[in-house]
């Protein structure tokens, strides 16, 4: 096993998604596109290709994007759904960073003439019933 592959395999979310203190506390974005994500379909197997754009307002944390890249790396060999893997991947940053706003937008390539956008907006979710 080659020394990337190792590292994702052993990704472990709880010691190795490693956030650091936001020394600003004035309110600013941060945007993060990940334009290689890739899981597998949890029912064909067949590797699902999507950009991941992260946007968010820290409060007193930021992560650290070694630590993203390995996290998101990490789905490469997992069998999700595209619900799945946004909803995930927005749960870890919001109870990891514990943002004033988050919105996360999984943008899959089509497949099957099917393409797929999921968005989650830490704003809108407050404001549902």
């Amino acid at each position: 096993m080659k020394y990337g592959e190792k590292i994702i395999k052993e990704f472990d979310i709880e010691k190795d998604l490693e956030i650091w203190e936001n020394k600003h506390k004035k309110n600013y974005v941060i945007k993060i596109t990940l334009p290689e994500f890739v899981c597998l379909c949890p029912r064909s197997g067949y590797p699902d290709f999507a950009a991941i754009y992260l946007e968010y307002i820290p409060n007193d944390w930021v992560v650290e994007l070694k630590a993203l890249k390995l996290y998101i790396n990490s789905f490469m060999t997992r069998n999700i759904s595209h619900e799945a893997s946004a909803n995930e991947i927005y749960d870890v940053l919001w109870q990891k960073l514990q943002p004033k706003w988050l919105k996360i937008t999984a943008d899959f390539n089509p497949r099957g003439n099917v393409h797929t956008v999921i968005e989650i907006d830490s704003q809108k979710i407050e404001k549902l019933p």
